[in-house]
């Protein structure tokens, strides 16, 4: 006999799409978080998020493009599905799933969502994350370590930085994602082994720091679809 549980039988789940969106500034790998509008915890950081909408969806990469979107002016990111999360305790509203996704962002771009209105992002550091609604922590530590594992052996990171770059913002990249510093001329002789990148017909401005201008590089067309090479 099917043993029906005391929410009765009626009771469907909510089904969410949670974003964990990463990007990169001058201190590091940063959460991009934004204050709730609506109850429950309306008016707390938490991961932008929200219903699926099957009579609009597609798919779930839908929902989070829809959510991205509507919620933080942002299309075209990268997109990465974690995992799925579900329980009776998560959320007071019921029995719940939330799928996760890992969406990265050169900081560039959530500075012009900004300004094209979308709500104010909190910038914050996910080794000091503050306490936050739901299980977003649990959500947020399964996409971290996603990106970390990946930022190993795939061009993951370089979708933090915008179309161009040089190769020290490269290196300097996967250091702050991996956490570790990284051997220079490996680095370089890997990446170039690879043909993943490609150089452009421009060099970045001379710095202080480096006295001649830089050959500036993108992503090659391969290294966009086959994101998970080895690099």
């Amino acid at each position: 006999m099917p043993v029906v549980s005391s929410a009765g039988p009626e009771q469907r789940p909510i089904a969410t799409v949670d974003i964990v969106l990463v990007t990169l500034n001058e201190d590091g790998l940063r959460l991009c978080l934004q204050r709730r509008e609506y109850d429950p915890h309306a008016g707390e950081l938490a991961l932008i998020g929200g219903y699926v909408r099957p009579e609009e969806d597609a798919d779930i990469e839908a929902s989070a493009r829809r959510i991205l979107a509507s919620k933080a002016r942002l299309d075209g990111l990268y997109l990465e599905q974690v995992r799925s999360f579900g329980g009776p305790d998560r959320d007071p509203r019921g029995w719940s799933i939330a799928i996760v996704y890992l969406a990265l962002v050169p900081d560039e771009r959530l500075a012009a969502a900004e300004a094209a209105g979308a709500p104010r992002f909190e910038r914050i550091d996910p080794d000091h994350c503050p306490p936050l609604p739901f299980d977003h922590r649990r959500l947020i530590a399964a996409a971290l370590e996603r990106l970390r594992s990946k930022a190993s052996y795939s061009t993951l990171p370089a979708f933090l930085l915008g179309e161009q770059f040089t190769l020290p913002e490269l290196k300097a990249v996967y250091e702050k994602a991996m956490g570790t510093p990284l051997n220079d001329s490996a680095f370089r002789r890997k990446l170039m082994e690879m043909q993943i990148l490609e150089e452009i017909d421009a060099k970045a401005s001379a710095t202080a720091e480096r006295k001649r201008p830089a050959q500036l590089y993108r992503l090659a067309s391969r290294a966009l679809t086959e994101f998970d090479r080895t690099v």
